[in-house]
């Protein structure tokens, strides 16, 4: 009887022990957020979380063990999530990367990721514009070899987290690289101080056509763009407070579209919707016309500045939300 009676005591200390979790417990706090929710979601998964008035939020989710994205409404961030987490984060949206913090079940891989992102910013957050392609060759090996033994000297990440850590580190180097290397060959195909090409009789938002001889005697600023690009529409505010900055100075702000002519109307109602200032031009003939072919512009948004007598100063300046263009425009004296 003894026996039996231990027998069902044990068989219910087993029967009261938790199994493991199906899903994932979700939680934080957002100083100063930017949006009522927070999203986490990968190419096959999607979840909205309510965010209180306080910042905070909670909720569980039923995942595929992996990496997601978490977006606040205006920046994002990795997570690894792995159902049985029980994940604590907290940030502050003034500085997104540098106070993402986690805590709890699975806090160690995420904090890794955390800590990666914020080195791949410092790494990558340097002027490669002025490096020719040997210079590229170096710096970048330099950046692939400090993130590598980065990754590398974590070993108590979930080995998921590392492998996709590094496909993702020869994605982003080889992305970087080439795009700078791009940018390289631009500047010997298009030297600074060469003619630059010209654009000829563009329609004029404001009526009437006009050319880059029409705008001889000042520095031209060009921004190549179009309606279709969410890129180039981020650009605007800042163009506009660039454009602010340097009103009745010594340069014209050109905005070059290049749309399809099926989408003249979609240009000129956006440039009346958002009041885009400057010389709004419409080019003739899209990617095939002969100033977007001349200066080899393969993607946009693209930024070029041209000096006073028509020569290059660059073929691809630096955006308007970058602070380099300001410091290229001091260098130039404008």
């Amino acid at each position: 009887m003894k026996k039996l009676v231990f027998f069902i005591a044990a068989l219910a200390i087993v029967s009261c022990k938790s199994e493991p979790k199906d899903y994932v417990t979700l939680s934080g706090e957002i100083t100063d957020k930017n949006s009522d929710s927070v999203v986490v979601r990968s190419r096959t998964y999607s979840k909205t979380i309510k965010v209180n008035e306080d910042g905070t939020f909670r909720d569980t989710l039923k995942v595929e063990k992996g990496v997601y994205s978490f977006f606040d409404g205006s920046e994002s961030a990795s997570i690894f999530l792995e159902n049985g987490y029980d994940i604590n984060m907290t940030l502050d949206t003034k500085m997104f990367d540098e106070t993402i913090k986690y805590s709890g079940n699975g806090s160690e891989n995420n904090n890794f990721l955390a800590a990666k992102s914020l080195l791949e910013e410092k790494l990558f957050d340097q002027d490669f514009s002025n490096l020719d392609k040997a210079g590229l060759e170096t710096t970048f090996e330099k950046i692939k070899t400090d993130l590598t033994e980065f990754i590398n000297s974590n070993k108590g990440v979930d080995t998921t987290v590392i492998n996709n850590s590094i496909k993702g580190l020869e994605r982003s180097i080889d992305g970087n690289k080439n795009y700078f290397m791009g940018i390289a060959q631009l500047k010997e195909d298009l030297p600074k101080g060469s003619k630059s090409p010209t654009f000829e009789k563009y329609e004029n938002y404001k009526g009437g056509t006009t050319s880059l001889s029409d705008l001889k005697g000042k520095y031209v600023y060009v921004d190549v763009w179009a309606t279709w690009c969410g890129p180039c529409k981020r650009e605007i505010p800042f163009l506009k407070e660039v454009e602010k900055k340097y009103h009745g100075k010594n340069i014209e702000f050109v905005s070059m579209s290049i749309d399809a002519a099926k989408d003249h109307a979609k240009w000129k109602a956006m440039v009346a919707d958002k009041e885009l200032g400057g010389v709004q031009l419409f080019a003739p003939s899209d990617w095939k016309s002969q100033f977007v072919q001349d200066y080899k512009i393969k993607g946009i948004p693209r930024f070029l500045l041209i000096d006073p007598n028509g020569n290059i100063v660059t073929p691809s300046a630096p955006r308007p939300s970058d602070e380099a263009l300001i410091k290229l425009f001091d260098q130039e004296n404008i």
